[in-house]
């Protein structure tokens, strides 16, 4: 997962007010319920400790705006009377309501909240041409179509010359339409980045685009019997497919990641004094974040300079941290990874204890430590 999007929390300081929200409400999702939550949210910011002023922008964002429509959930992070991130979610918070107030934005849940999945890019395919579609975790958008000869199409059961003629002629109809549509999804996937492809169609005509794409894009093609470009051919089936094919990417991604973390050697990290030493050396290139482990939630201190971190609050002192303040080791090493252009994995509650980083965290490092 990239972390720009986090860069705005870490250029002010704190304390922050963080809530993530169920807004999945059905028949309840009015203003009235709206208000009520809020209420909810800044009596809980109070009690913690928050501003009044940081307390009331968090209630007008939450009144002002009931979300996007369909959206499963809300995330506000606000400092200094102000909401700086409004994040999408993409999936729908554990909790009905979770309101943190402390030193760093409690960021670590939006590894699960506002995951970025891949993006797919789904062709519905006919013999005469292809219409693309985007699929993204905020929804489905067209992205354009190709549109090949339309003439001739068909063949014909006469076994004559020139009827033989005839079928050789729409063979190589077929074969240029399925060159036109393969040019056309490699280019929409360069434009677009996405991170796979779904062909939707008769078995002879997405089989014949397969076959043309370029080779490198092959291990992210799939194809599906359900679907079509005719009108009305989506289907349950095909969502589920596509649904399917994400979670499987997102799963084999996970995997070789960690197969490069656990190959590594000297350019990984794991626990928390390594991982607070490489992150104050900028030598993290990609973070491992099990929400579930022990070290997750553990103890650091940290300044307002995102290079002020320690396991003891003597040590942050030491770096120049005036007043040193406790934070999650998680959220801790989310801004220095953010900050750093480093990215972060979450490692899926599937994956056994055993072939994750000890305690839950862990580093891909930019270079090993004796090198530092």
């Amino acid at each position: 997962m990239r972390l720009e999007f986090l860069t705005p929390l870490y250029e002010r300081p704190g304390p922050w007010a963080s809530v993530h929200l169920d807004t999945a409400w059905g028949v309840q999702d009015t203003p009235a319920h709206h208000e009520l939550q809020a209420r909810e949210v800044c009596r809980a910011l109070a009690e913690q400790g928050a501003d009044q002023r940081t307390g009331h922008a968090v209630y007008e964002a939450l009144t002002a705006f009931g979300g996007r429509p369909g959206a499963p959930g809300r995330a506000v992070y606000a400092a200094g009377g102000e909401v700086v991130l409004d994040p999408p979610l993409t999936h729908r918070p554990p909790a009905p309501m979770d309101v943190t107030w402390a030193a760093l934005p409690h960021v670590a849940p939006l590894l699960d909240l506002a995951a970025q999945e891949p993006v797919c890019l789904v062709v519905y395919i006919d013999r005469q041409g292809a219409d693309l579609e985007l699929r993204t975790p905020l929804g489905a958008t067209g992205a354009g179509s190709a549109v090949g000869r339309d003439w001739p199409l068909h063949r014909t059961a006469s076994a004559d010359w020139s009827e033989r003629h005839h079928q050789q002629r729409v063979e190589n109809t077929w074969e240029q339409n399925a060159q036109e549509i393969a040019e056309t999804v490699a280019g929409s996937q360069e434009e677009y980045g996405a991170d796979l492809i779904v062909l939707a169609g008769d078995p002879y005509e997405r089989r014949a685009v397969h076959e043309r794409l370029p080779a490198a894009l092959l291990p992210y093609v799939i194809e599906t019997e359900h679907g079509g470009r005719a009108e009305g051919a989506g289907s349950r089936l095909l969502d589920e497919d596509v649904e399917h094919a994400r979670q499987e990417h997102v799963s084999r991604h996970a995997e070789e990641e960690l197969d490069r973390f656990r190959a590594a050697h000297d350019a990984a990290a794991e626990g928390v004094p390594a991982l607070v030493e490489a992150a104050r050396e900028h030598r993290i290139e990609e973070l491992f974040i099990r929400p579930e482990g022990p070290d997750a939630q553990r103890q650091v201190w940290v300044g307002e300079d995102p290079d002020q971190l320690a396991v003891r609050r003597s040590d942050a002192r030491y770096l120049g941290a005036r007043d040193p303040a406790p934070a999650r080791a998680d959220d801790a090493l989310l801004r220095s990874a953010a900050v750093t252009g480093a990215e972060a994995l979450r490692i899926p509650a599937r994956e056994p204890p055993d072939a994750s980083p000890t305690g839950g965290l862990g580093a891909l490092l930019r270079w090993p430590a004796r090198a530092a």
